[in-house]
């Protein structure tokens, strides 16, 4: 099943696996998401909970006891019910049910909502904690921004000066190795050769937004002022770049498996509520 959500600049599909933003078009019928070719990357926008990345041995201890979860998540491969909806909203919702409850000991409800405005779409996260202790998990969007030029025809305008020091990824995990991007005047040029060993991960930056600029001219701009921590990425040959605002991380080498330990984790406290929003605004 699908949502289509419209105003006068853009038309928005959200389809109910995943919650998944799976197109946004301008009024010229222009498409600005990844169309999902699986020879590249066979996903959107998919939404990243309740972990982001990949852990150590795909595992992770939580009171004493073992549990299995792969990377991302599994939010993005469940059945999200369409909790209300408007022309310009839509909200969707998945709860902890048995199969969560093996994998993830927490009772939650988890909130997407989709809201247009003129020409921006945004993308809230709620975290609603339905336990008497507290919970622990990270959140992340992926938003795979299609490209139909060259991809050297793109760059990225970060908000502020950056030192832009990333991590490198190893094995699916962040490892202690870190490089300085080569910024000119808060810009960086795009090419594939930055990709050849997988995303860049930003810990913290000082910018809320980044701009996409194609031929030096504003594409589409991401603000996450909610999210410290960022990670950019494509596939080599791919017509896409991902912007994923996130709420933590991959386990670093050093994690020591618990949960609570991990390196970016959210601690939500018992029947509290937790939000984070992100928008795409075409330009």
């Amino acid at each position: 099943m699908q949502t289509i959500l419209s105003n006068s600049k853009i038309t928005a599909t959200i389809a109910h696996l995943g919650a998944e933003l799976i197109s946004l078009k301008n009024h010229h019928n222009k498409e600005y998401i990844w169309e999902g070719n699986p020879e590249f990357w066979g996903k959107h926008s998919p939404v990243l909970f309740p972990i982001v990345g990949a852990l150590k041995n795909n595992s992770y201890l939580f009171n004493d006891k073992e549990y299995q979860l792969s990377r991302h998540g599994f939010a993005r491969e469940m059945n999200f019910t369409l909790v209300n909806s408007t022309a310009e909203t839509a909200i969707f919702s998945i709860q902890s049910n048995p199969e969560t409850l093996q994998v993830y000991p927490f009772e939650f409800e988890f909130q997407i909502s989709y809201t247009l405005e003129d020409s921006k779409i945004s993308i809230a996260y709620t975290v609603i904690n339905k336990n008497k202790t507290s919970m622990f998990f990270s959140v992340g969007a992926h938003p795979a921004i299609a490209l139909p030029e060259n991809f050297e025809s793109y760059s990225l305008q970060f908000e502020k000066s950056e030192k832009a020091n990333y991590y490198l990824l190893a094995d699916n995990l962040i490892s202690d190795k870190t490089k300085e991007l080569d910024l000119n005047e808060k810009s960086l040029p795009l090419h594939y050769e930055l990709f050849e060993k997988d995303a860049l991960i930003f810990k913290n930056l000082e910018s809320n937004a980044l701009t996409i600029l194609e031929n030096k001219k504003p594409y589409l701009k991401v603000v996450f002022t909610d999210f410290p921590s960022l990670g950019i990425w494509t596939v080599v040959n791919a017509p896409f770049v991902c912007i994923e605002p996130w709420l933590g991380y991959a386990d670093t080498f050093q994690n020591n498996g618990r949960l609570e330990d991990k390196e970016g984790i959210i601690e939500l406290l018992a029947d509290k509520n937790f939000k984070a929003q992100f928008s795409l605004e075409i330009l």
